[in-house]
C-alpha cells in the first residue's frame, strides 16, 4: 500500500480466511450460554453459478463430497437458486454436529477457491432458533472480507430485522469470531436456505 492510498483512504482487500469458519463451534457455547440461542444443525453457502463446463464439473465434486455419507444415514445436500439467481447449497446435520457442519462449509468454500471460483464466493451461513424454537438467528461469514455478522429477521414472515438482537449478538460475540465492522455491510440474506 502506498502513501496515496493513505492519504486518499484506500485499504487493501482483506483476504478470505475460510479457517475462521472452525471458530463457529466455540461461538455457539457463547450464544447458548449467553442468549439461549442453539445450533439447528443448518449451513449453507451461497456462490454466483458460473456457465461452463469446468464449474458444472466443481459442482458436481462438491455435491459428491457432501453426499458421500448418505449411505451411512447422512442427508443429501440441497441445491436452490434465490430469486436473485444465487446459487446454495444447504447441508443438513444434526444441532449437536455443528462441527460437521462447520467442516461441510469449509468442504465447498475451498474446494470453489481451488478451483479457481472464489470470486464467486459470497457467503456462508450457520442456523440457530431461540431456546422456544421462535427466533431464527443466523451467523453469516462474508468470504470477500473474513468477517462474521449476525442477521436476525423477525419471525412471523416479512422482511423485517430485529436489529437490537443483531447488536447483542455482535457484542457476545467479540472474543470467539472476526467481526464485521461496517455495518453497512450486514447485508439481509432473506429467504436463504438453513434459517
Amino acid at each position: 500500500m502506498g502513501i496515496l492510498d493513505t492519504l486518499f483512504g484506500r485499504t487493501k482487500p482483506v483476504k478470505p480466511d475460510l479457517d475462521q469458519l472452525f471458530g463457529v463451534p466455540s461461538a455457539a457455547l457463547t450464544l447458548e450460554a449467553a442468549a439461549g440461542f442453539r445450533p439447528t444443525g443448518l449451513g449453507s453457502v451461497c456462490f454466483a453459478s458460473v456457465e461452463g463446463g469446468a464449474f458444472d464439473e466443481v459442482a458436481r465434486q462438491v455435491r459428491a463430497l457432501l453426499d458421500a455419507d448418505t449411505e451411512r444415514g447422512g442427508v443429501p445436500v440441497e441445491a436452490s437458486k434465490d430469486s436473485y439467481g444465487y446459487s446454495w447449497l444447504l447441508a443438513r446435520h444434526t444441532p449437536e454436529e455443528l462441527p460437521e457442519l462447520v467442516n461441510d462449509l469449509h468442504a465447498v468454500n475451498s474446494e470453489l477457491e481451488a478451483h479457481g471460483f472464489g470470486p464467486q464466493l459470497l457467503c456462508s451461513l450457520v442456523g440457530f432458533r431461540d431456546a422456544d424454537g421462535g427466533r431464527p438467528l443466523a451467523l453469516v461469514y462474508l468470504y470477500k472480507r473474513g468477517t462474521f455478522y449476525p442477521f436476525a429477521p423477525l419471525p412471523g414472515g416479512g422482511e423485517k430485522r430485529d436489529n437490537p438482537l443483531e447488536l447483542q449478538v455482535n457484542a457476545m460475540l467479540g472474543n470467539d469470531l472476526r467481526l464485521e465492522k461496517d455495518l453497512t455491510r450486514w447485508f439481509p440474506v432473506w429467504g436463504a436456505p438453513g434459517l
